[in-house]
């Protein structure tokens, strides 16, 4: 699915129907008592943060969401007890926190039965202009999947006589990127199966309720003394004592009002071009190498900056029994690349993957657990933490053959941030660039500048420009 924002996820007039949870549902919630499961150490920093950001008197939305067509014509009821059935599987969609305590500051979980979840389904009437669709689902999805509101979800369909176009947005806190990808297929099945009057086996989908709980008790074991928290208060402190940024100028200046974003979408190269790519950079682990270690020799071209700081997030599926479930399952490893010290492409990923293979068991342990560890106030400004470039290859994702064929696109809320945020998705075609960042003339100019040549490495790469493969040493 490629990334991108609702104004181009190539929406098409029609009859607009919207799906929330039903009144009877919210009246269940209201009273229920409290889940003793804590938040995600990723989840309540988000709220948190959706929290501060407000009180400074700014709404920032920060939904993620699904855009897939089902051919038609297309029976509603149908597809709402599909959607219904997709939204049970997952428990953390029928979860949500309270803030609790004399100070109200402490945030509490609540989750639903099963049995209680329904949807209401509204008919919105026509909407014959494209951008108006879109303009009023963006307003419309910033108001529903708000962090700091529950429920947080909410599904539409644009309906056609050649079928619907379906759009769905989920705060950031019960999602992310691959289980947005996993949506066309598992809703599709759903609707699928009910059209031809058959049941879908119900799978073992391990909850993210639990893995937050898990993963809770593991990171509270730790203390300050811990050799994670040593790795990260040295990175910080060659940070500065900040969580690193992009290193080149974007325009922003310390104490600036939060600026608003703009959105960076494209092909980057086609599926030969990303296939030599890999090949190219296998001995060293991969695509993902290859892009952080041309993005260190790129921002050291364009920014001067002698070291590349960044935090490269990994998925925590650590286990087969996440591998389906829906939640937010990332973490972060710290890396250094000397880009001043490598002289070609080869050697920056020689490090690179030095450093990775250092790093990388770092990412299980929650950020956020390691920031109260090391008593520094990262009192957030920001939804955005620090700075990213992330690869992800979605080919083996079920149904991405099929992404083209149902407009599939993974939705992107932009809105703002004072970092950049780049994502370099593998998909059948090719690979997909996708970022978003500070809107300023000195940053548009930058990252353009940064795609270009990312470009440049990887087609010069695939087509032998760099020499011969390397030999992992």
């Amino acid at each position: 699915m490629r990334m991108t924002d609702i104004q181009r996820c190539e929406i098409r007039p029609g009859r607009l129907v919207e799906w929330t949870l039903s009144p009877r549902t919210l009246d269940i919630a209201a009273a229920l008592p409290e889940d003793a499961r804590p938040p995600a150490y990723i989840q309540e920093s988000h709220i948190r943060t959706a929290r501060s950001v407000r009180e400074d008197g700014l709404f920032v939305p920060t939904w993620l969401g699904a855009a897939f067509d089902i051919p038609g014509p297309v029976d509603l009821d149908v597809l709402q007890e599909a959607l219904r059935a997709w939204t049970l599987r997952h428990e953390t969609l029928r979860s949500g926190f309270r803030w609790s305590g004399e100070s109200g500051d402490t945030m509490r979980r609540f989750t639903l039965d099963a049995d209680a979840v329904a949807l209401h389904r509204e008919d919105l009437g026509d909407f014959p202009d494209a951008a108006d669709l879109a303009r009023h689902l963006q307003d419309r999805f910033d108001r529903v999947a708000d962090a700091l509101r529950w429920p947080n979800l909410i599904y539409t369909a644009v309906v056609r006589d050649d079928g619907v176009s379906v759009y769905m947005a989920f705060d950031h806190s019960n999602v992310d990127a691959y289980s947005i990808y996993r949506i066309p297929a598992e809703v599709g099945e759903l609707y699928a199966a009910g059209v031809a009057g058959r049941t879908v086996p119900h799978p073992r989908v391990g909850s993210y309720v639990d893995f937050c709980e898990a993963e809770r008790a593991d990171a509270d074991r730790i203390d300050g003394d811990h050799d994670i928290v040593a790795r990260w208060r040295e990175f910080i402190r060659r940070c500065d004592g900040r969580l690193p940024s992009f290193p080149v100028d974007l325009g922003v200046r310390t104490g600036d009002p939060l600026p608003e974003q703009r959105l960076l979408r494209e092909p980057l190269v086609d599926a030969a071009d990303a296939a030599a790519f890999e090949a190219y950079c296998r001995p060293y682990g991969g695509s993902l190498v290859g892009v952080l270690a041309a993005t260190a020799l790129i921002v050291h071209e364009i920014g001067g900056e002698p070291v590349y700081r960044t935090v490269v997030p990994f998925h925590t599926r650590s286990r087969s029994q996440w591998a389906e479930s829906v939640g937010w399952y990332v973490g972060g490893a710290p890396i250094e690349v000397p880009a001043d010290r490598a002289h070609d492409f080869p050697s920056a990923l020689g490090t690179v993957r030095a450093e990775l293979q250092a790093n990388r068991r770092l990412s299980r342990m929650p950020i956020d657990r390691v920031l109260r560890l090391l008593g520094t106030d990262f009192r957030p400004t920001s939804p955005d933490l620090y700075s990213i470039v992330s690869y992800v290859d979605a080919r083996g994702v079920p149904g991405a053959d099929s992404w083209p064929d149902r407009t599939a696109y993974a939705l992107l809320r932009v809105s703002y941030g004072d970092q950049v945020c780049a994502w370099v998705t593998r998909l059948p075609e090719g690979l997909w660039f996708a970022s978003r960042y500070p809107d300023t003339d000195v940053a548009h100019k930058n990252l353009r500048l940064y795609v270009e040549r990312l470009r440049d490495v990887v087609t010069g790469v695939a087509r032998g420009d760099s020499g011969p493969p390397p030999t992992a040493r």
